[in-house]
C-alpha cells in the first residue's frame, strides 16, 4: 500500500475497501471545520469586494486626473472580468480534479492576489483590463476548487447550512466594499489617484491573510482516495479526528457506518466527463443549468443596473447609492445565513423550488408596483431586499447542487462548467439587456425585463420541484456514486479497524 501512497498518478488495479468518507461525514463540528470555513470561504468576500469596488471606482477612472479612462473601456474591463472568470473556472477546474483542491486553492488565490497588486499600479487601459482578466481568472477559478474541498471536508448532515452560508457572503464583501469605496474615494482624505488604488491594495491584504491560513486545510481525503493515495489520505482523517478530538474535549468518537470498494481510475478524460454528465445524469446537468442561469440573470440584471434605476427613476445622487446598496447588501446575506438549516432538514428540492418560485412571483408583483409608479428608493429598495432574502439562498443553493449531484471525479469540473455557462449566458446578457431598457426612460420596458427574469427564476424553480436531488444529510458517495467505486455497503463491517483499507 505505500507504493499507492507514494505516488500521485498511482491507480492500482484492485479494488480497495475504506470507510474513509463514513470517517469525516460522522464527525461531530469543531474549531478545526470552522478554519475551514474561514479559510475557504473568503473567496466570496473577495469577489463581492471586487465587483462592488469596480462598479464604484468606474466614474472615478474616466477622470483626467487618473488613468483617463473612456466610458467604453471600463465597460469593457468588467467584460475582460467575466471573460477571465468563466475562462479561470474552466482551465482551474480541470487542473482541480487532476491535481487536487489544495494545490488549487493555494494557485488561484495566488493567482488573484499578484493580478489585484498589479491593478493598484496600473498605468494605462491594456495594463488595467489585463490584471482584471487575471483577477477574474483567479476568483473563476477559486469558484471550482473551494466549493469542491468544502463539501468533501463538511459533515453530510450540515453540509448544504455551511455552504450556503459561504456562498452567501459575497453580500458580505460588497457591504464592506460599499462602505471601503465612501471613505477611500473621498478626495478631502486621498487624492484623487490614490484612493482607487488603495482600493485594491486592500483587498490584496485582505487575500494575502487568508493565503496564509490556507496552509493549515489539508487535501481532500476524497480525492486522494479516488487517485490511490489511500495511506496519505488515512493519515489526513486520522489527523482530522485527532484535532476534531482535542478541539471538542473528546475521549471517543461515533463509530463510522458504511464502507465502500473503490477502483481508483485518477484523472477522467473529457469525453468521461461529457459521458456522465449529460448521459448517466441529463436530469441532473438540466437541473443544474436551469439553477445557474436564472440566477445568473436575476443577479446581473438587478445588482448591475441597480444604480441606473435609483438615479434614472428615483432621481437619487450617484454619490448616495452606496447607502441603498447596504441594506440590500444585508438581505442578500440573511437569506442564505437563515434559511441554510432548512435545506438540510426540510430538503433540497422543497427549499430550492420555494426560493425559486417565490422570488419570481416577487419580482412580478414588484415590477407592476414599479410601473404602477406606487414605489420610491426607499420602498423599491425595500423590495428588492426582500425578493433577494430569498433568491440569494437559491442562488447559493445552485451552487451547493451542482457541487453535489455528480460524481467525485468529475465534481470540480462540474461547478466550473455550470458556473461558466451561467456566467457567460446569464451573467453576460442581463446588464445589457437591462442597460439599454433602463436607457429608453420608460418604466414599461424594465418592467417587461422584469417579468422575463421572473419567469426564467419560476421556471428554474419547476425543474428543482420535478428534476430535485434528494441530497439533504446524505453523503456524497451516496447522493452520485463516483466512477471509481464498485459497491457500496451502507453498515459498519464487525471485527475491522477503523480507517482500515484492504484488498
Amino acid at each position: 500500500m505505500s507504493s499507492l501512497a507514494a505516488n500521485a498518478n498511482a491507480t492500482p488495479t484492485r479494488a480497495v475497501r475504506t470507510n474513509i468518507p463514513a470517517r469525516m461525514d460522522r464527525l461531530p463540528w469543531s474549531r478545526w471545520h470552522w478554519l475551514v470555513v474561514i479559510a475557504l470561504g473568503i473567496t466570496w468576500i473577495l469577489d463581492g469586494l471586487e465587483v462592488t469596488i469596480v462598479g464604484a471606482i468606474a466614474s472615478r477612472l474616466t477622470d483626467p486626473a487618473t488613468i483617463h479612462l473612456t466610458t467604453v473601456e471600463v465597460a469593457s474591463a468588467g467584460t475582460t472580468y467575466l471573460i477571465g472568470a468563466v475562462l479561470g473556472a474552466l482551465f482551474f477546474g480541470r487542473m482541480t480534479d487532476q491535481l487536487g483542491r489544495k494545490k488549487l486553492f493555494m494557485i488561484t488565490l495566488s493567482v488573484y492576489l499578484v493580478a489585484t497588486v498589479l491593478t493598484a499600479f496600473a498605468p494605462n487601459y491594456l495594463w488595467f483590463a489585463v490584471t482584471r482578466f487575471f483577477t477574474g481568472a483567479g476568483i473563476g477559478g477559486e469558484y471550482a476548487a473551494i466549493n469542491s474541498a468544502i463539501d468533501e471536508l463538511i459533515p453530510a448532515r450540515m453540509r448544504g447550512h455551511v455552504d450556503l452560508a459561504i456562498n452567501g457572503s459575497w453580500w458580505v464583501g460588497t457591504a464592506f466594499g460599499a462602505l471601503l469605496t465612501v471613505w477611500l474615494l473621498d478626495p478631502a482624505i486621498f487624492a484623487i489617484n490614490l484612493g482607487w488604488r488603495l482600493c485594491f491594495a486592500l483587498g490584496a491584504v485582505l487575500g494575502l491573510a487568508v493565503l496564509l491560513i490556507r496552509r493549515y486545510v489539508p487535501e481532500s481525503p476524497r480525492w486522494l482516495m479516488m487517485h490511490g493515495r489511500f495511506e496519505e489520505a488515512n493519515e489526513i482523517v486520522g489527523m482530522i479526528e485527532g484535532e476534531v478530538m482535542k478541539d471538542e474535549h473528546l475521549n471517543a468518537l461515533p463509530q463510522p457506518e458504511g464502507y465502500i470498494m473503490v477502483r481508483p481510475t485518477g484523472t477522467v478524460s473529457f469525453r468521461a466527463i461529457a459521458r456522465t454528465m449529460l448521459h448517466d445524469y441529463p436530469t441532473r446537468a438540466l437541473l443544474g443549468f436551469s439553477l445557474m442561469v436564472g440566477q445568473a440573470f436575476l443577479y446581473n440584471a438587478i445588482f448591475f443596473t441597480y444604480a441606473l434605476v435609483l438615479t434614472t427613476f428615483y432621481h437619487i445622487p450617484a454619490g448616495s447609492v452606496g447607502l441603498y446598496l447596504i441594506p440590500f447588501a444585508v438581505g442578500n446575506f440573511c437569506g442564505p445565513l437563515l434559511l441554510g438549516r432548512l435545506f438540510d432538514s426540510i430538503g433540497r428540492r422543497q427549499m430550492i423550488a420555494g426560493t425559486y418560485i417565490l422570488s419570481g412571483v416577487l419580482l412580478t408583483i414588484t415590477g407592476w408596483l414599479f410601473v404602477a409608479g406606487v414605489l420610491n428608493a426607499v420602498t423599491q429598495t425595500i423590495a428588492w431586499s426582500v425578493i433577494f432574502f430569498f433568491a440569494s439562498a437559491g442562488a447559493s443553493a445552485a451552487y451547493l447542487t451542482v457541487s453535489e449531484v455528480f460524481p467525485l471525479e468529475v465534481r470540480a469540473m462540474a461547478i466550473a462548467l455550470f458556473y461558466a455557462i451561467g456566467t457567460g449566458v446569464g451573467g453576460a446578457l442581463a446588464p445589457v439587456v437591462f442597460g439599454a431598457l433602463i436607457a429608453s426612460g420608460k418604466s414599461v420596458n424594465v418592467f417587461y425585463g422584469y417579468l422575463f427574469g421572473a419567469a426564467l427564476m419560476i421556471a428554474a424553480g419547476i425543474v428543482a420541484a420535478v428534476f430535485g436531488v434528494k441530497a439533504e444529510r446524505q453523503s456524497l458517495e451516496a447522493v452520485a456514486k463516483p466512477l471509481s467505486v464498485t459497491d457500496v455497503e451502507l453498515g459498519p463491517a464487525a471485527g475491522e479497524a477503523q480507517g482500515a483499507a484492504t484488498a
